[in-house]
């Protein structure tokens, strides 16, 4: 926890409810930064100087900090986030000793199929964030397009930024550093109210969504919907 900053936990040890982080992108995530990094300046004797002189070597960064950053900006946006809740999802970390990997649960959009749903999903962070995205995996089942069978979602924000080697997304629609969880949630819950069918992660899904929107896609949903409510606080 972060001393007096977790006591708005919604019933879970490590959860926390999530804001926006008021547009300011998490910054220090870059490799090499050594923002809070502890160096050690020493001297040492000048290989073959005549004089002996004792010059500086180069700063070094001591033991393993070079997450120290990246850990930093997670930090800082879980415990600005825990001050103005964002309606639709809340969030916490899988381990309190671990800053890398979060845990989400996304209430079902209203006027959704999704409606009424609690879903579980975990974030995991990689170690040069925000430079690389997240990956996102739903724990709960759900039927969905954008979703494999396997839980991965699979939308433009969480690809790997750069262009698209197929020509679909154009770079600005994936992931970019000024993103944060509250954008990548905000991106789910769209894509739970909207999904694409053109790009689809799960083709099966997407044919019912296309074909049978109203028939067994929605029974599909409709089960997973009353799943996710008996199993969302396990």
């Amino acid at each position: 926890g972060w001393g007096g900053e977790t006591g708005a936990e919604r019933g879970h040890s490590s959860f926390l409810s999530l804001r926006g982080a008021s547009g300011a992108p998490c910054s220090g995530g870059a490799r090499g930064g050594g923002g809070g990094a502890a160096c050690l300046l020493r001297g040492t004797r000048e290989g073959g100087a005549e004089d002996g002189e004792r010059r500086p070597r180069p700063l070094a960064r001591a033991g393993d900090d070079d997450g120290a950053p990246v850990r930093a900006a997670l930090r800082r946006q879980l415990a600005e986030l825990n001050k103005n809740p964002v309606e639709g999802f809340s969030a916490g970390l899988i381990d309190d000793n671990d800053l890398y990997r979060w845990e989400v649960l996304i209430i079902g959009p209203p006027d959704t199929l999704y409606e009424g749903g609690v879903f579980k999903a975990h974030l995991t962070f990689p170690k040069d964030y925000p430079l690389r995205p997240p990956k996102m995996k739903f724990i709960t089942e759900i039927w969905h397009p954008n979703v494999d069978k396997n839980g991965d979602v699979c939308i433009s924000i969480l690809h790997e930024p750069g262009e698209d080697k197929y020509g679909y997304e154009k770079p600005e629609e994936r992931w970019l550093p000024i993103h944060t969880v509250e954008t990548i949630m905000i991106s789910v819950i769209s894509m739970l109210a909207d999904p694409n069918g053109d790009s689809p992660a799960n083709v099966d899904a997407a044919k019912e969504w296309r074909e049978d929107r109203n028939g067994e896609f929605k029974r599909k949903v409709a089960r997973c919907v009353r799943k996710s409510q008996e199993t969302a606080f396990e």
